[in-house]
């Protein structure tokens, strides 16, 4: 069953207001600063929804859609990807993205050249930190049960 929000509360997350309050500081910090662009951030973390199908799918964030990520380009993140339109930089996002929610060991050479050839350091740690936390967050929604239908 799904954790409900305690008595008087808007969400479940008021279980823990300190840890929630902490979580937005840090997750917001992810989306307003660095270096990474928006969309490819946005990128990186529909990935991760759509390869956990933890139902964040049809969020989403603003920033990247005013920075030019269309629901045309968002349609393509899915199998097949690579011989779609899609950006190479994207592409490439979503090449890291899978290799982070299945297994970072696997993360060959070629690919981490082609990582180091695209993104700068900085932007490289800050789309690993948005796929691993979107991957963390999900697993946590799928634990916490599905939402009322």
């Amino acid at each position: 069953s799904r954790i409900e929000a305690p008595e008087g509360a808007a969400t479940f997350f008021d279980h823990q207001p300190a840890l929630f309050a902490a979580f937005n500081r840090f997750y917001g910090t992810i989306w307003s600063e660095g270096s990474l662009d928006q969309p490819t951030k946005e990128v990186g973390r529909l990935r991760n929804a759509r390869i956990t199908d933890c139902g964040n799918e049809d969020l989403r964030f603003a920033g990247a859609k005013q920075q030019g990520l269309s629901e045309e380009l968002v349609e393509l993140i899915e199998p097949g990807f690579e011989g779609s339109e899609l950006p190479d930089r994207y592409k490439l996002a979503i090449r890291w993205a899978d290799v982070l929610i299945g297994d970072p060991s696997s993360a060959t050479p070629e690919l981490r050249a082609a990582l180091a050839a695209e993104f700068t350091e900085a932007e490289i740690v800050e789309l690993t930190i948005v796929v691993t936390m979107a991957q963390a967050f999900s697993k946590a929604a799928i634990a916490w049960g599905p939402p009322p239908t």
